[in-house]
């Protein structure tokens, strides 16, 4: 355990900060938590950091004390509206990366106009769970190397669900596609925790303006609504307008805004 004193202005005592468990600190003033740092890896092997503290200068102390442990380059996610926490993390040195909104995305058909569209012709989308996996790996290797040739790969929304290091694929059976007899089109991938989370849509870059995208939202808003779903939810990078246009089409509505920071 590796502890810490520092001048605080909380009371009479030093705020302590000590490192409680492998990547985990806590800022201790009189005995008493009024801070808890954390540090872990996301699935893309970056190391992401938060603080939860009473005060600015716990805060501060916690951060001071993990950025001398922790190897650069460090990146933590704040809520834009939390202006105290987006100040904390400034003042530690993050500047602003990247900024997704995030969306609420009504599944009713006759919501989102989606009631009629279907693919396009000799185009079927196959449900989740039926895909075949070495087209599924196929497309998605294809649209992960066209998008990573033009904006990168760090325009699409974050992946924050664990897998194994290299593999792009997180669960197949959380994948639906448009497909053709020899090979997929395009896919969307929806995951539901608490919630339903849309956390991929993209069709190969020669296939697009065809309305796959919006066949593929149909089908998947569609089963959301049958499930019992009334909303799913989606982030979309902010520079992504074709992304934006998509979701605000089907009435989408922009809820919040996430900042990614770095340092």
């Amino acid at each position: 355990m590796n502890t810490k004193p520092f001048a605080s202005g909380l009371s009479e005592n030093a705020v302590m900060i000590t490192r409680v468990a492998d990547r985990q600190w806590h800022a201790l003033d009189d005995d008493l938590v009024v801070g808890r740092g954390h540090a872990q890896h996301r699935p893309d092997g970056r190391l992401f950091v938060s603080i939860d503290a009473w005060h600015d200068a716990a805060f501060d102390r916690l951060a001071e004390a993990m950025l001398a442990e922790l190897p650069a380059p460090l990146y933590t996610v704040v809520d834009e509206a939390d202006v105290e926490l987006t100040a904390g993390w400034r003042r530690a040195g993050f500047t602003i990366r990247r900024r997704e909104w995030e969306y609420v995305v009504p599944t009713d058909p006759r919501v989102t106009g989606l009631e009629a569209v279907l693919p396009p012709s000799g185009v079927t989308i196959v449900p989740a769970g039926r895909a075949e996996e070495s087209l599924l790996r196929a497309v998605d290797r294809a649209i992960r190397d066209e998008v990573e040739a033009t904006v990168g790969w760090q325009s699409m929304p974050a992946e924050v669900i664990p897998r194994p290091e290299g593999d792009t694929i997180v669960d197949p059976s959380k994948y639906a596609v448009a497909a053709t007899p020899d090979r997929y089109l395009g896919l969307i991938r929806v995951v539901t925790v608490i919630r339903p989370r849309i956390g991929l849509v993209a069709v190969r870059a020669d296939e697009r303006r065809r309305g796959i995208a919006r066949a593929l939202l149909a089908h998947a808003l569609g089963t959301l609504h049958h499930s019992g779903f009334a909303e799913a939810w989606t982030e979309v990078h902010e520079s992504n307008r074709a992304a934006s246009a998509l979701f605000e089409g089907i009435g989408a509505r922009p809820m919040s805004s996430n900042l990614e920071l770095v340092r």
